[in-house]
């Protein structure tokens, strides 16, 4: 399965978010974001459903993709899942189908293995850097580790903890095909200009989905 373009992952988290997320989303497509995790796991079921229905709806002008985290049910009415360590990747598969992307978060070389393995479409790695937004979850791998793990691993590694537009490129040079970011974005004033920055300094083809046109607004 090919997975969506440009290689950023833009992960939710509404309590950093300066306005609802419907219109983050709106924003960070506009500056050429295409993929988007809804990880608002502190929501009730129902809750988080309309959530996702809403972001689907935003997505849906751009061919955005949305995935959910953990919430299989929701994931029906999205692109795919994203399950944390311990949840089946084989069941979800069988829930969903052939057709939905399926992500695991890895922390190690083993379980980034065992997603793929599972038959997991792709997985993201963490903390790459020093983050915030990542705590707990053992020490900073750096580029080394994760070029370490990018080698061995036969599913695509999506950078995820501390990365930036300073540090996008560097950890493709070190083999994660794309990367992924939550608070740089939820936290700006209008997100559509660090999706823009990080996506200038990616190798793809597909930036030209979000131009200093497109972005209105000030900084």
């Amino acid at each position: 399965m090919r997975l969506p373009a440009p290689p950023l992952l833009l992960i939710t988290d509404r309590s950093l978010a300066r306005s609802a997320l419907p219109d983050v989303m709106t924003r960070a497509f506009d500056g050429g974001c295409r993929w988007v995790m809804v990880r608002e796991k502190d929501l009730e079921a129902p809750a988080r459903r309309t959530l996702v229905e809403q972001i689907m709806e935003a997505a849906a002008p751009f061919e955005a993709k949305v995935v959910v985290n953990s919430d299989l049910a929701a994931a029906e009415i999205a692109h795919g899942v994203h399950l944390p360590q311990g949840q089946s990747c084989t069941n979800a598969r069988k829930q969903l189908g052939p057709d939905k992307i399926i992500g695991v978060s890895a922390h190690t070389a083993g379980e980034a293995g065992a997603a793929a393995t599972a038959g997991a479409n792709y997985v993201t790695m963490s903390p790459i850097f020093p983050t915030q937004s990542k705590p707990g979850y053992g020490p900073p791998l750096y580029l080394e580790g994760l070029r370490d793990i990018a080698k061995r691993v036969p599913v695509p590694v999506i950078a995820l903890g501390g990365v930036t537009a300073a540090t996008a490129r560097s950890c493709q040079d070190a083999g994660a095909a794309g990367v992924a970011v939550m608070g740089t974005i939820m936290r700006a004033s209008d997100p559509a200009y660090p999706i823009y920055d990080i996506l200038s300094q990616l190798r793809t083809d597909a930036v030209s989905g979000g131009t200093r046109a497109q972005t209105s607004g000030r900084r």
